[in-house]
């Protein structure tokens, strides 16, 4: 049986805010906790105004103190940006707070453009050709070893805990596999950021695991929307097909509301952009996604997928989630 987590980006909608966009974190993560979902992570954004979290670690603590057992997490902390010793202490304390329910997902990627990416490192020369050293040095810092930086072998990264949260690679290519694979790592490919490389990507992860002697653990981020009837199901995705139209000429906003998708007047060329981008969405009844979510699981050789829906009411996404958890029979025995 699959296990599901969910992948919370914290959608701002058309006409909502980005309070409004927390606060429904806040009660997604609750329900998804109810529904059986093992896991949800907090994503990283800066500078956005289609997604309002850009502080996981922030956002963990609030969603980790409102629920119980689920696992919470970051989806992930882009490493470049930061102090691996400042990083370890943040996800050391969430630890302390929350034993045995932190997962620490990291990632290579910006999460933002190029000029908010310079605000973010502040003058800094450490660039992301040190991302290998600073994962090597976030793991010592976690485990209370010795860095392998010159100079900060005696720092000790503090609370001191008897648990460590639990370590992901976040990735959406080919180098993402390698450093997990190296590193020891769980691995996690954005399936819904490049679909054609997923495969490929997870099994070299998996072969590079198994040469280390080192026990895989990979799972998919896939992008699913689920509704009663294929229709919703359809205009919900529409959604999502304007929003990354947007995207793609550098100014998303807010996720579109669906009658902005429907009165949308598309180009021949647009709507071939979105037919082409069709590889990374799943949307239908629960029969239908259920079997391509097993499907897609099975073609890949992963026992764990990670679900990010985006939906411009949040009943519509938090249906989402329920209708698939109940075609997946969570949390029953």
């Amino acid at each position: 049986m699959l296990d599901l987590g969910v992948l919370d980006q914290s959608p701002i909608r058309s006409g909502g805010t980005a309070a409004d966009a927390l606060n429904e974190s806040v009660k997604l993560a609750q329900l998804s906790e109810s529904l059986g979902y093992s896991r949800v992570w907090l994503a990283e954004h800066h500078g956005s105004n289609s997604f309002a979290g850009c502080s996981p670690e922030i956002l963990i603590s609030r969603i980790a103190a409102e629920t119980k057992t689920i696992r919470v997490g970051s989806g992930g902390i882009m490493l470049p940006h930061y102090s691996p010793y400042k990083v370890a202490e943040n996800f050391k304390l969430l630890e302390t707070m929350y034993p045995n329910r932190i997962d620490l997902g990291i990632g290579r990627a910006p999460g933002s453009d190029q000029v908010t990416a310079q605000a973010l490192a502040y003058g800094s020369q450490i660039g992301i050709e040190y991302f290998a050293n600073k994962v090597a040095d976030l793991k010592a810092f976690l485990a209370g070893e010795p860095a392998l930086t010159k100079g900060l072998e005696r720092v000790e990264a503090t609370p001191r805990t008897s648990t460590m949260p639990e370590m992901w690679m976040l990735g959406s290519s080919p180098q993402s596999a390698i450093y997990a694979a190296h590193f020891g790592m769980a691995y996690s490919f954005a399936h819904f950021i490049a679909p054609d490389q997923s495969k490929a990507c997870i099994d070299q992860y998996v072969r590079n695991c198994t040469e280390a002697n080192v026990t895989p653990r990979p799972n998919l981020g896939v992008f699913a929307i689920c509704a009663d009837t294929q229709a919703r199901a359809d205009q919900l995705a529409a959604c999502r097909d304007l929003w990354r139209l947007r995207f793609e000429k550098g100014d998303p906003g807010p996720c579109p509301s669906i009658e902005e998708a429907m009165n949308y007047a598309y180009t021949d060329s647009e709507k071939a952009r979105i037919t082409a981008k069709s590889k990374n969405l799943i949307a239908g009844t629960p029969d239908k996604v259920k079997h391509q979510l097993e499907a897609l699981a099975a073609d890949h050789g992963v026992k764990e997928l990670v679900i990010v829906t985006i939906c411009h009411d949040y009943e519509d996404r938090a249906r989402s989630y329920e209708l698939i958890a109940n075609a997946f029979e969570l949390g029953r025995v």
